[in-house]
């Protein structure tokens, strides 16, 4: 099954063939719920959960009845964290945990994520059981096989819990001045929770959402009002997360961004110099090269995958390792839970903080950022480029210039007609330069 039915894509888009309408979630939900049953009479149970904006009123609605009519027990949480989800399903031993949400994506979108009994993404032979069952008439004539919905009222609270229990017992954050920047998403609840009750003096942002204002100029896609209240309130740092909850970037006390694959670093180091180990780091295509060196330096093996948390997943699985993600704030230690959770990677980053008696902004210097820039190129049609003679040429050109210090990636967009086009180095100037003249060409060849 195309995995685009469990991704983040827009309401106003398609899915394959499929609208992402109330009547397309309704047919997911029923099976979903088939696939779920299996032709057994012990009734499932399914978790169902959302980020704030508008439209799950009307996805979780339709989701509800489409499970329910395939004879699934179904439990409402309400808004809640991605990452939450994830470990619910896990804590009230479901079936299988679903999230409605477009993460970081403007009010606009939505989509929808399934998280198996285990706490991870479904497997391929499951979405493909699920895409053949997707136009299928719904039968509900018999009362005695439908599910049940109720509402669970303490899942916040769950989850609560768990971030804090991610830490020792008697670890707190006393003495810290932290802002907290929500996105009006749905960790609008549980995140002050969490680091008040920890002991953390927090100023919050962005906790008044409204349906419409997700994601609208606040949290992790938007660092200016974070990075500027920091400095405003002489704060020790600032946490932004994302809509759903699973990003997480930091603002140090000079109001300056700590991205993703800095935060990584600084989880790392901390685990080695605690004594914890860490035998390896998963990144992407995208990771900085500068943590690619870090870790070597620290005798940390690294290896990249394809972008996108799945690949980063089955890459510490494959490996054994625990903590991997990617610049953009997703962070996974998987030690801890089964997908990327900002509240428990933050918690992580400030225990290190903690415990080195450093600031941030001295913490993330043990990584040399190489500068990086992207360029897309839109292209009229998706085309395969990989065989063309003069980008090929253009590429090889620029890496002889970078000398070994660098990187040129070309990299089709796996949802629109574009090639994003990155050169990584030490050099600010040949980096524009060479992107600059590589996007060309592209854009001459197949633009």
């Amino acid at each position: 099954m195309s995995r685009k039915y469990f991704g983040t894509d827009g309401i106003r888009g398609t899915v394959g063939q499929h609208p992402i309408t109330a009547d397309f979630m309704l047919k997911l939900g029923y099976a979903a719920g088939k696939v779920l049953t299996h032709n057994t009479k012990v009734k499932k149970r399914v978790l169902i959960g959302k980020d704030t904006r508008v439209s799950g009123y009307m996805f979780e609605s339709a989701l509800e009845a489409g499970l329910i009519a395939a004879g699934v027990n179904v439990d409402m949480l309400g808004p809640m964290p991605t990452p939450a989800i994830a470990y619910l399903t896990r804590a009230f031993r479901a079936s299988a945990g679903i999230v409605i949400s477009a993460s970081h994506n403007p009010v606009g979108d939505n989509g929808i994520k399934f998280f198996s009994a285990d706490g991870f993404k479904l497997e391929d032979e499951i979405e493909l059981e699920i895409e053949a069952l997707i136009d299928q008439p719904l039968i509900t004539n018999d009362s005695f096989t439908l599910g049940k919905a109720r509402r669970i009222s303490d899942a916040t609270g769950r989850y609560v819990e768990f971030c804090k229990g991610s830490l020792p017992s008697q670890f707190n954050l006393s003495g810290f001045k932290i802002v907290l920047d929500c996105a009006n998403g749905a960790t609008y609840n549980a995140a002050p929770k969490v680091f008040k009750e920890l002991g953390a003096h927090t100023i919050t942002m962005a906790t008044e959402p409204n349906g419409f204002n997700i994601n609208d100029k606040c949290g992790s896609t938007y660092m200016e009002g974070l990075c500027a209240r920091v400095v405003e309130e002489n704060a020790d740092f600032g946490i932004a997360l994302d809509g759903d909850g699973d990003r997480v970037l930091f603002s140090d006390a000079n109001g300056e961004i700590v991205d993703g694959d800095e935060l990584i670093y600084i989880i790392a180091q901390h685990r080695l110099q605690a004594g914890q180990g860490c035998n390896g780091v998963a990144g992407t295509l995208m990771s900085n090269l500068g943590l690619e060196l870090a870790l070597k330096d620290l005798n940390i093996p690294f290896l990249r995958t394809k972008v996108g948390d799945r690949y980063v997943v089955e890459a510490l699985k494959d490996n054994d390792w625990n903590l991997g993600g990617e610049a953009s704030g997703h962070v996974l230690c998987s030690d801890l839970n089964t997908t990327g959770d900002g509240i428990v990677a933050a918690l992580q980053v400030i225990k290190a903080i903690s415990d080195s008696g450093k600031p941030l902004a001295e913490l993330k210097l043990g990584m040399s950022k190489f500068p990086q820039t992207m360029i897309n190129v839109r292209l009229a049609k998706k085309v395969d480029i990989t065989g063309n003679s003069a980008i090929n040429s253009a590429v090889t050109e620029a890496e002889e210039k970078l000398a070994g210090r660098g990187r040129v990636l070309l990299r089709p967009s796996g949802t629109e007609p574009l090639i994003r086009v990155m050169v990584e180095g030490d050099d600010q100037a040949i980096v524009e330069q060479q992107v600059q003249a590589i996007a060309k060409i592209v854009e001459q060849q197949v633009g």
